[in-house]
């Protein structure tokens, strides 16, 4: 099978990034020195909440496609007034919206990637936009051949179209490419179109424990990190 797959891609936010621990930390530095004393975690995870229900409004044609750094701002002056937060400097408020272009990859990410590389051709498939996916592989020094997901499909993950549009840039059929995640639902809606899927364990994704450590969904490899799967693959 993995002589038959061409082209990887990635689920970006919980499988490549750690972003509850990038989130609060990059939260802490911007309101504490306002005054404001919060427990971050729970901070990151509220303004993490309304990632699904926000896309959820585009997914199901009741609002116009979004990026998700619009998604994102909306979504954080909704969780402000919940934590006490009042009204910030416009100028605080888009350095703290692009907290999320900040995020830091987990520890196995950068080697794992470059040697699957060295078989593979790479994508993000994101819900993420473009400019956030840009500044984050600049930031963890990932190296792309492509950056899709939802600007291209202009949809969102789990939609069939985000999939089949990452599929078609690189002028494949569903059997050879595989999608990579650390979310069983995101590997099911891929498979349901004849991609092939990976999963790779983030047990502390959500906190400690709270993350999947194994696949919930029939898959084609799972892994424990993406140097494991970049074995598996023989790479």
């Amino acid at each position: 099978m993995a002589e038959a797959v061409k082209a990887l891609f990635f689920d970006v936010f919980g499988t490549l990034m750690d972003w509850r621990s990038s989130i609060a930390r990059e939260s802490q530095a911007i309101l504490e020195p306002l005054g404001y004393k919060l427990d971050w975690f729970a901070f990151a995870d509220a303004w993490r909440a309304e990632y699904q229900p926000s896309m959820e409004e585009v997914r199901a044609g009741r609002a116009p496609f979004s990026k998700l750094d619009v998604l994102h701002r909306r979504n954080l002056e909704r969780i402000m007034p919940k934590f006490g937060i009042g009204p910030l400097p416009e100028a605080t408020l888009e350095h703290l919206n692009l907290a999320w272009h900040r995020l830091d990859a987990w520890p196995d990410v950068p080697a794992g990637l470059r040697r699957l590389r060295e078989k593979f051709l790479l994508a993000p498939c994101s819900n993420g936009n473009i400019a956030l996916m840009v500044d984050l592989a600049r930031r963890n020094d990932l190296w792309w051949d492509a950056i899709l997901g939802a600007d291209i499909a202009g949809d969102f993950k789990p939609k069939p179209r985000v999939y089949l549009a990452a599929v078609e840039a690189f002028n494949l059929t569903p059997g050879r490419c595989m999608m990579v995640a650390a979310h069983s639902s995101d590997l099911a809606a891929a498979s349901a179109l004849g991609v092939r899927t990976a999963h790779i364990a983030r047990a502390d994704e959500y906190g400690p424990g709270r993350g999947e450590a194994a696949p919930t969904v029939p898959v084609d490899y799972a892994a424990s990190s993406l140097e494991d799967l970049a074995a598996k693959l023989g790479v």
